[in-house]
């Protein structure tokens, strides 16, 4: 085997090309969670803590936890419209290159015909296996297909059902809400070790491309784990004969042994490794609600642009109904993402860092949870790389001129050529100061590409990392 499970050997690890070539994917929080719509994908958790919205919403709507509790909803998952095909054919309208589903959230439940939990998809709710079929539909059509998995959380997640007089306390469903320990202690063996039976059971029965761990796995007790399961997982890849990748966030592995993502916000320059930032395509929540507060598609393309300048991938949630249906407004978003990539995806997909990332006065804070709807100005500029050219990606639609600073005579190589990407060759001119370029009138309404031919491309070096 050519991976052992400590450090020093998973750090021969590399990141595969088509994980770097794709630049965008889809995440899917779809599950329970979604049946009661309110709040966010945390319902499960909060509708058992006093003095939460959910815990009140609860009872007005259902009745005490204790005679309707979490897995009373599982029934009413019954997922009677949902087509993955359709769900694959709208991702890859969208100029998604990856699909990510998360097959285990907090709450416990598998969407996938699971011989460690019974609580799952393929016996209960829908009586389908999610991931068998969504995994089958995205690889139809040449997409990449992964999965998340969010047990760790699950060793407390259910804590405050022990504090009222709830079903989390009866015996029936222990291995649904179980442990539901405090959220202060650590793990015990045989919780990871069925953690650890659980993420090998995706491995083996799915052979996910991409595997996506949230934050809690940074919990020290993990760490042996963590080690067992990237060897496991990165062995069984080399075995199929196929390069995988794994997320994970903070400092749960070591830099170069796995990819990090950064939840719902960016990092400030580029980044020597490839990164990844996920966010929802909801401001408020990632699992269906009825008051989501939907991002534009502008936020999500200019956070696409400037993260792809900075060496990642943006991976972007969707939150389906329990009906299996993605609402409509959803769709038009994604729609709109998509046809922006169908004329400018040449300056994402395949590309390469450039020497510098960004021009112009509007920086997004840097860390995670710090996204907002951001405004561009015309003097803002995302650069990338691809074979002899360099992307000068706008963040906002010009009024006729433009000058780039960056790629001025003082800072680039000559400038052969420059082409407006869906429109053809425009005009020109490189001074000191910048490359000073003719925007035909009305060609663009927003965020656009610019394709620049030099004499000579400078590709990024590891230990150039200029913002």
């Amino acid at each position: 085997m050519k991976y052992k499970s400590d450090w020093a050997s998973l750090a021969n690890y590399s990141v595969p090309d088509w994980f770097r070539d794709a630049k965008f994917g889809i995440f899917i929080h779809w599950g329970i969670y979604s049946v009661p719509a309110f709040d966010n994908e945390w319902y499960p958790r909060n509708m058992y803590i006093k003095g939460q919205p959910a815990y009140e919403h609860h009872l007005k709507t259902y009745g005490p936890q204790k005679q309707f509790g979490y897995k009373d909803f599982i029934p009413k998952f019954t997922a009677e419209r949902w087509d993955p095909d359709d769900w694959a054919s709208t991702f890859e309208d969208a100029g998604a290159r990856y699909v990510v589903l998360v097959a285990e959230h907090h709450d416990g439940f598998s969407l996938w015909d699971s011989e460690v939990n019974r609580w799952n998809a393929a016996k209960m709710g829908p009586k389908r296996d999610v991931v068998k079929e969504l995994s089958e539909a995205v690889r139809r059509r040449g997409l990449k297909f992964g999965v998340s998995y969010h047990r760790a959380e699950h060793w407390w997640y259910f804590e405050g059902g022990r504090q009222i007089d709830s079903d989390v306390s009866d015996p029936a469903y222990q291995d649904l809400y179980g442990p539901a320990m405090p959220s202060s202690t650590q793990p015990n063996h045989q919780f990871l070790e069925d953690w650890l039976k659980r993420a090998e059971e995706l491995v083996v029965k799915y052979r996910p491309s991409l595997f996506y761990f949230d934050w809690w796995i940074e919990n020290s007790a993990f760490e042996r784990y963590l080690r067992e399961f990237a060897a496991f997982y990165y062995n069984q890849a080399e075995s199929w004969g196929e390069e995988v990748v794994i997320n994970y966030k903070h400092n749960a592995f070591p830099d170069g042994t796995a990819v990090l993502d950064v939840e719902r916000g960016k990092l400030g320059k580029i980044r020597e490794l490839p990164w990844q930032t996920d966010t929802s395509i909801c401001y408020d929540t990632w699992g269906y609600t009825t008051a989501c507060k939907l991002r534009s598609s502008y936020s999500i393309i200019t956070d696409l642009a400037d993260i792809a300048s900075k060496n990642g991938n943006l991976l972007l949630n969707v939150a389906p109904r329990p009906d299996g249906t993605i609402p409509e407004e959803q769709k038009r978003v994604l729609g709109e993402v998509g046809q922006w990539l169908k004329r400018n995806g040449e300056a994402i997909y395949f590309t390469r860092p450039w020497t510098r990332c960004c021009e112009g006065p509007t920086r997004p804070e840097a860390g995670e949870f710090r996204e907002k709807e951001q405004k561009y100005t015309e003097r803002d500029f995302r650069f990338t790389s691809r074979d002899e050219s360099v992307y000068a990606i706008g963040l906002s639609a010009p009024k006729s001129r433009v000058v780039i600073r960056s790629l001025g005579s003082s800072l680039a190589d000559e400038v052969e050529a420059v082409a407006l990407l869906g429109r053809g060759q425009v005009a020109f001119e490189q001074g000191d100061e910048g490359l000073f370029v003719n925007i035909p009138p009305e060609s663009v309404d927003g965020p656009y590409s610019l394709k620049v031919k030099t004499a000579q491309q400078r590709f990024f070096i590891a230990s150039v990392i200029r913002g």
